[in-house]
């Protein structure tokens, strides 16, 4: 296997030697796994692209003398025909157990061309014993060694597609293992509480440790209770940061909805057209707003007397997004706002249901068309939208007056929207780390009902210690779910399915 040797060394003279398989040592701690490959950065063409080979049959590199963790520039060529260079590229070489998946591992940085890596990727194919890997199967050897426990491999895939700063920063933390040694450390207590109703069991009677042993057990296991309890009531801080803010624009028909969303898009989301009830549907785009993920949706015009059952149901969608809605931006003509006609009021505010809205929580008043009316100093513009919200029983800073023509008021009514997605969701707290998944939430909550079923039947587990005993494992084992610690499998095949090939 010369060839072999000389065609995937990467230019190091005394290159890869897969002429025959090669085992690591037991005590190691290498299981005997196929040798895989795969691209490790994404498709398309960029600068560089990343191959990554991964297995049992790598080890012979190590007695070719590469020194691990040294990048080493020189020829890529198909070991099937040595003079068939397919590129100049980097080399670099992890020997396990120090590495990310804890077996020998390589990486072959080529030029990011398609053919450069469809000719790399076809020649790792033909090679005897190797493999191209399953989606996410790296990952899931470095949960299978120990590497990573499942809430640091979430974190890694949230990383992978995090799009904000916040949505980076919250990944970062989870990857890095913060959420592995809350729960790990509340499966710890639970098991010490467990033990001590099993000591109880055992030895209460020969050794007469029962009241300190049971009244411990259960002060630990109701702290254990509180401590679950207040990380739940969280208000969905983590999992509204991961997934996004949920953000409803409403109003009235032509009051600018639609306007509004194509231009904090910056691209055209939405039909904008002066004709009444446009929109019908929930129209829906992800964007960044303060560094914040934030799901906007435009909504249909809410009006009396709806042309035909389409727009009606629109109506009644544009309700449901409203109510449902972390923030709503609630849009107006300032013209008809700053100018009432007393034999003229405004629908949107005559209609008890709509103007319901206004006084929700995390609700903004956006005056729109601001260029329309005699209010074009910035100064002028905020008393007006404050003093028309104190006039409807607001709070004056909730109102904007604003311009999509020319931009008056943007840049206040951005601020107030981070700021107050940062003042609700994103707590900034270094000893905080808030849930991030809903499967964490059901399998806590599970875990709180065991540790309050064993609080709630103290006394009548006094007499049956050994129902108290199970009511710990069962909180015990439900912590351990999270972690990966017991009965995954069905997780691990949904986890691993949404991670891209190479990771």
């Amino acid at each position: 296997m010369d060839a072999l040797r000389r065609g995937l060394s990467g230019g190091v003279r005394r290159g890869w030697r897969l002429a025959r398989p090669y085992i690591r040592p037991a005590e190691r701690g290498c299981p005997e796994r196929d040798t895989i490959f795969a691209l490790s950065t994404r498709p398309g063409k960029a600068a560089i692209a990343i191959v990554r080979v991964l297995g049992r049959m790598l080890g012979p590199a190590a007695a070719a003398r590469i020194r691990p963790r040294v990048a080493r520039v020189g020829r890529i060529a198909d070991p099937r025909d040595p003079a068939n260079v397919l590129d100049t590229g980097v080399s670099l070489w992890f020997p396990g157990p120090a590495s990310y998946t804890g077996e020998d591992m390589a990486e072959f940085h080529v030029h990011g061309g398609a053919a450069v890596v469809a000719s790399v990727l076809d020649a790792l194919d033909a090679l005897p014993g190797l493999r191209p890997a399953e989606p996410g199967e790296f990952s899931r050897r470095a949960f299978d060694s120990g590497k990573m426990d499942l809430t640091a491999l979430e974190g890694v895939a949230d990383l992978i597609n995090a799009e904000t700063e916040a949505q980076r920063r919250l990944a970062v933390r989870q990857a890095r293992g913060e959420l592995h040694q809350r729960y790990d450390g509340w499966r710890r207590e639970a098991i010490a509480a467990m033990a001590k109703i099993e000591a109880f069991i055992d030895f209460a009677e020969e050794e007469a440790i029962e009241d300190g042993v049971y009244e411990d057990a259960r002060r630990q296991a109701a702290a254990l209770a509180a401590d679950v309890a207040a990380h739940l009531d969280d208000r969905r801080q983590g999992e509204i940061m991961r997934s996004g803010v949920a953000l409803s624009i409403v109003g009235p028909p032509n009051s600018g909805k639609s306007t509004l969303l194509n231009k904090l898009a910056q691209r055209q989301v939405a039909i904008v057209s002066p004709v009444a009830g446009t929109t019908r549907d929930i129209v829906e785009t992800t964007l960044d707003i303060g560094g914040y993920p934030v799901v906007v949706r435009d909504t249909a015009g809410l009006r009396a007397g709806a042309a035909d059952v389409v727009e009606a149901e629109g109506i009644r969608r544009a309700l449901d997004a409203a109510r449902e809605a972390d923030i709503r931006i609630c849009m107006l003509d300032a013209r008809r706002a700053l100018r009432p006609e007393p034999q003229r009021p405004d629908p949107f505010l005559a209609n008890p249901e709509w103007r319901a809205l206004l006084h929700l929580p995390h609700t903004f008043v956006v005056l729109n068309k601001a260029d329309t009316t005699t209010t074009a100093a910035d100064n002028v513009a905020d008393d007006a939208a404050g003093e028309w919200a104190a006039a409807q029983g607001l709070c004056r800073s909730r109102a904007v007056l604003l311009s999509c023509v020319t931009m008056q008021g943007w840049d206040p009514l951005m601020r107030l929207v981070a700021a107050d997605i940062r003042r609700s969701w994103d707590s900034g707290d270094a000893d905080h780390m808030p849930l991030t998944k809903p499967r964490h939430r059901h399998h806590l909550r599970q875990c709180l009902a065991h540790l309050r079923e064993f609080e709630r039947a103290g006394d009548a587990h006094h007499h049956h210690p050994v129902l108290a005993a199970e009511e710990l494992r069962h909180a015990a084992a439900a912590l351990g779910r999270i972690t990966g610690r017991v009965d995954i499998e069905d997780v691990l095949d949904v986890l691993f399915s949404q991670f891209c090939i190479g990771k």
